[in-house]
């Protein structure tokens, strides 16, 4: 008989609901950070589960009565667009819960440029535009102005605001300029929180971490990490009994020892597991072997992307880190092993990788491939 058994496991998308792992201990603190009115950046690699933190707690400071505004800055790649989402955030996410709709759009009546109104007949939502002709000094003003508004509002009625920044690093981008004017209006907001998050961490990094940068030192900093096996394995174990699967420790333990704990990428591996295992079946290590096998096939051409766009001497380093493991490869003797060139070349190399999140640097000086299944998957290809 056929199983209709939907597969338990999500990735690529966001971790919702059920498929939510772990993170209880991250989460707490955020939703403390938030009550409190402290301002958090959190650091992580790619795939690490970021924006799904975010949407649980923007889901548990709702019900706790805090104004919760999100805002993608990898959609508003000039100051216009950045005002205009700026503004949808505010009237959907803090005007909205706090006056009737007649009275949502007078909460811009103060700005320097009014908003054009957009009313879409379809369903009712509303849109802002502003004028891409007007002067650079009336669109920061402004912005300064909507800045300012989710702390007005929230003091105005007695409610706990948050401000969550997705993709902050772009904000210089966006204009040079508005790092500044953003540390201004924000450290004058104490009833705000301010939740920053990033993809590109050595942006991050530089931005609240470098003295003559207007954010240094600015947020509190929470650092996600893998999660531990302890956690992911009743979550794993449950969804394959769930489904009428057996699943016994040594398969359980090669599937966390492959991903260490990634939480994109153990989902993901759990994903072609449970398709390569039918109901009332056994998840056996061979069937391990085939979901791996299947990853592989499926990040095929994500990682010959990567690969193409490596310098000659960062495939070598590539190739070196996926056949020894973490290692040296600043080292004399490490360089002798796998035929790279000299320390300052492969320094530079290290460099380029790490930005690119393909490398993270461990303890004792030790780098190790941090994308999931990259090493695999050079090795295989023998590329």
């Amino acid at each position: 008989m056929r199983d209709s058994q939907e597969n338990p496991f999500r990735y690529g998308a966001l971790a919702l609901d059920e498929a939510f792992t772990d993170r209880e201990g991250e989460l707490a603190e955020l939703n403390a950070d938030v009550l409190n009115g402290q301002d958090v950046v959190v650091f992580a690699p790619r795939r690490y589960g970021k924006s799904s933190l975010v949407w649980r707690l923007a889901q548990d400071a709702t019900a706790a009565g805090v104004l919760l505004a999100q805002l993608d800055l990898m959609t508003t790649p000039t100051r216009e667009r950045f005002a205009e989402k700026l503004a949808r955030a505010i009237h959907e996410q803090v005007a909205s819960p706090l006056f009737r709709a007649r009275e949502r759009l007078k909460v811009f009546a103060g700005l320097r440029i009014r908003p054009t109104v957009i009313v879409d007949p379809e369903d009712g939502s509303v849109s802002f535009s502003f004028e891409a002709e007007a002067r650079r000094v009336d669109l920061d003003a402004t912005i300064e102005g909507l800045l300012e508004l989710p702390g007005r509002l929230g003091a105005e009625r007695g409610r706990r605001v948050a401000l969550v920044l997705d993709e902050f690093q772009e904000i210089s981008a966006i204009g040079a300029e508005l790092p500044r004017l953003m540390r201004a209006v924000f450290q004058a907001q104490p009833e705000v929180a301010h939740v920053y998050l990033g993809s590109k961490r050595h942006m991050m990094e530089q931005i609240f971490s470098d003295e003559n940068e207007p954010f240094w030192r600015s947020a509190k900093q929470i650092e996600l990490g893998p999660i531990a096996p302890g956690a992911f394995r009743p979550y794993i174990e449950e969804r394959f009994k769930r489904g009428r699967r057996r699943l016994d420790l040594p398969t359980l333990d090669g599937v966390l020892a492959l991903t260490g704990g990634h939480p994109y990428a153990t989902q993901e591996l759990c994903y072609f597991l449970w398709q390569a295992t039918p109901a009332g079946e056994r998840a056996s290590p061979e069937r391990l072997e085939a979901a791996l096998t299947g990853v592989l096939r499926s990040e095929h051409a994500h990682f010959s992307l990567v690969w193409e766009n490596a310098s000659a001497v960062q495939r070598l380093v590539l190739l070196a880190l996926a056949r020894e493991g973490p290692g040296a490869p600043l080292g004399s003797g490490y360089r002798r092993r796998h035929g790279l060139a000299g320390g300052p070349s492969v320094q530079k190399a290290l460099t380029a990788l790490m930005r690119r999140e393909l490398v993270v640097r461990r303890a004792r000086g030790e780098y190790a491939i941090a994308e999931p299944f990259l090493a695999e998957w050079i090795l295989r290809n023998e590329v």
